[in-house]
């Protein structure tokens, strides 16, 4: 293999994954010429055009697809191969790729890897802020945050917590409205959805139809981001449904109100937060992370209520 060859396919799997040169860039914290000169030696080197470039995108040519199949296999099992060999090494050091939902990232992980990184100064870390389902296998990540019921994988996991549901309100919007007694009382309410994607903690499961559908109360307020939807909540915009991490301070503090509608079926079923890696023997600094994380969350969980 010949120098950098590695380094340049670590490159032109991330400019497929972010679409351009630029996009790539930013990840690789480098310029984007810089990208473009590694991508020109690339394709010297293999003596074929991997991207079709145009001003609007960037096309993957055929030979490019299949040299992108083959990389993002050679690179995973190289990832692999560096955290089982580091494993053996007790120190925490190198970089920890993390991917998690952004309001969990900036609430709960974010303090545990300063924390981490004081204690353990060579390690560096990334996190990906994100309510896709990354894969830690195509995309390197050493771990990835999840929530809900989970689904068959390869995958190992580890259970952080339960996932719990609640309904919320502020005592003024409850004051002026009532309260709603069972789930077909919310068609009279107000409701705060999320604006749009695949929702973990969404309506259905209350109203058996996404919020606003079949009479099932009225929309007034939505957001992606579960602190707008938290914040809408506390000023009195309607009633809101979220997991426990994100409200349950403000419910313990008296700031919203839990509602109780036909007991919270919801919560019935399994679900939880796991962190989930690809590796059976975690490397040093998933180990440290991993019980960095559940320590700060704590049993019962911190957030309450």
């Amino acid at each position: 293999m010949r120098p950098h060859f590695a380094e340049f396919l670590a490159t032109f799997v991330d400019v497929v994954r972010a679409g351009s040169f630029s996009g790539a860039a930013r990840r690789r914290a480098v310029t984007p010429s810089a990208i473009v000169r590694q991508i020109d030696a690339l394709e010297a080197d293999l003596g074929v055009a991997l991207l079709i470039r145009s001003t609007r995108a960037l096309t993957l040519t055929d030979a490019g697809r299949r040299l992108h199949e083959r990389a993002v296999q050679h690179l995973s099992e190289l990832a692999d191969t560096h955290a089982e060999v580091a494993a053996f090494d007790g120190s925490v050091s190198g970089t920890l790729r993390i991917a998690c939902i952004p309001t969990f990232g900036k609430r709960y992980v974010l303090p545990v890897v300063a924390a981490l990184q004081v204690e353990h100064p060579a390690l560096k870390v990334e996190i990906d802020l994100t309510e896709r389902l990354a894969d830690p296998v195509l995309e390197r990540l050493d771990v990835v945050i999840r929530m809900g019921a989970l689904t068959d994988s390869t995958l190992i996991a580890t259970k952080l917590a339960p996932l719990t549901r609640l309904l919320v309100a502020c005592p003024a919007y409850l004051a002026s409205t009532g309260v709603p007694e069972s789930a077909a009382d919310l068609s009279s309410h107000r409701l705060i959805d999320k604006l749009h994607g695949a929702d973990l903690l969404g309506w259905r499961d209350v109203l058996g139809c996404p919020a606003g559908h079949a009479g099932n109360g009225l929309v007034m307020f939505r957001s992606d981001d579960f602190e707008a939807q938290r914040a809408a909540a506390e000023a009195g915009l309607g009633v809101a449904f979220l997991s426990s991490w994100v409200v349950g301070p403000d419910v313990r503090a008296g700031r919203l109100v839990r509602l109780r509608p036909g007991g919270e079926p919801w919560n019935d079923g399994p679900s939880g937060i796991y962190i989930l890696r690809a590796l059976p023997q975690p490397s040093a600094k998933v180990r440290a992370f991993t019980e960095a994380l559940r320590k700060s969350i704590g049993s019962p969980p911190v957030w309450g209520p």
